[in-house]
């Protein structure tokens, strides 16, 4: 009963296959090999377009490497207050790009228009002492477990264009927003006018597999360079290129976040009708926010059950008991429907 976080499941046998094959071959470095170049061309085929793709090793890098490469001095980037870039990257993204997270609030991790457009008002183009708008990052999936639709995908976007700043988007759980949605990652992207994404495979099935894209190749010019400098060019980079190849392959990584995403159901409907534990917010991806006793927790705890408990979001509307507590429980390719059921029997 592994509910703590989908990086602790393992790697797809497929991506473990594919790692095998390819360990025992010579292969050009540093990007340049055959592998490299093709997958290149499979994130081209993926997003319906042209475009710029470079693998780094973790999730922050992707979220820092990205903004690093849009920085303005003295700019500041705009995410929701819980958003990871801002709470649990140890100021990376801060420290490689040189500009400041400012935090923008918003129900449900997601960040509200009218308080973007008010933050933004803070940080005009002459103002020297407190800094300038430079870009604005979201997170799909947010780090609560919701989802923004393509229409508030677009309104977010219609705002960073009124005011010239490019928007990254966070895409460690990009496909689980993208199963939950049912749309395609052209439409979840660029056509919604995302200009840069972190595109995530560690948490959905790959070992040490993430990459940055950027829809138009001119933003990307400065990319190779900053990269270089932050060691996150790997001299057998094709070692990422063959988990992506297995991941993407015959739509394997939809197939697995559907999967997590479909645990994450089965948990929300038991939660939903248990006596015991309720569900804090509602979640449209693979993480589930669930207030349950104390007792429940410690004896679900003994039984195996692991997961986090979690500190309550600021604008959370549903009151924790001194006798309950909150908890995320994070579902994966991995997770059985034997192991959600079982969680459920304990807590019960």
């Amino acid at each position: 009963m592994f509910f703590a976080s989908d990086n602790w499941a393992g790697a797809h046998p497929a991506i473990n296959e594919r790692l095998l094959r390819e360990s025992t071959r010579f292969a050009a470095a540093y990007g340049t090999s055959e592998l490299d170049r093709a997958i290149e061309q499979r994130f081209n085929e993926i997003f319906e377009r042209e475009v710029a793709v470079f693998f780094v090793a973790t999730g922050t890098a992707a979220n820092s490497l990205s903004l690093a490469s849009i920085a303005r001095p003295g700019g500041v980037v705009f995410c929701h207050s819980e958003a990871h870039v801002i709470e649990d990257e140890c100021g990376a993204p801060d420290f490689f790009s040189g500009m400041r997270m400012v935090p923008v609030e918003g129900a449900l991790g997601k960040m509200e228009i009218a308080s973007l457009e008010g933050r933004i008002a803070r940080y005009p183009q002459d103002a020297v002492h407190h800094g300038r708008a430079a870009a604005i990052t979201m997170t799909q999936a947010t780090e609560v477990g919701s989802v923004y639709t393509l229409e508030e995908i677009e309104a977010v976007s219609a705002t960073a264009r009124t005011h010239g700043l490019p928007l990254h988007m966070d895409g460690a759980r990009f496909a689980n927003a993208l199963a939950a949605l049912g749309t395609t990652p052209a439409e979840m992207t660029w056509k919604r006018g995302v200009d840069i994404l972190s595109f995530g495979g560690t948490k959905n099935g790959c070992w040490c597999a993430e990459a940055i894209v950027f829809f138009d190749p001119a933003m990307a010019k400065e990319l190779p360079f900053i990269r270089k400098r932050t060691a996150q060019l790997f001299s057998k980079s094709r070692f990422i290129a063959a988990q992506f190849e297995a991941y993407l392959k015959d739509g394997l990584w939809l197939e697995l976040a559907a999967h997590a995403n479909a645990m994450a159901d089965r948990l929300r409907a038991g939660i939903s009708t248990s006596n015991s534990a309720r569900l804090a917010w509602p979640t449209q991806s693979n993480e589930v926010f669930a207030i349950v006793p104390k007792t429940a927790a410690k004896a679900a705890e003994e039984k195996g059950a692991r997961f986090y408990d979690w500190l309550e979001p600021r604008d959370m509307a549903e009151l924790v008991g001194e006798d309950e507590m909150l908890i995320r429980l994070v579902s994966s390719f991995a997770t059985t429907a034997e192991d959600v059921d079982a969680f459920l029997k304990v807590i019960a």
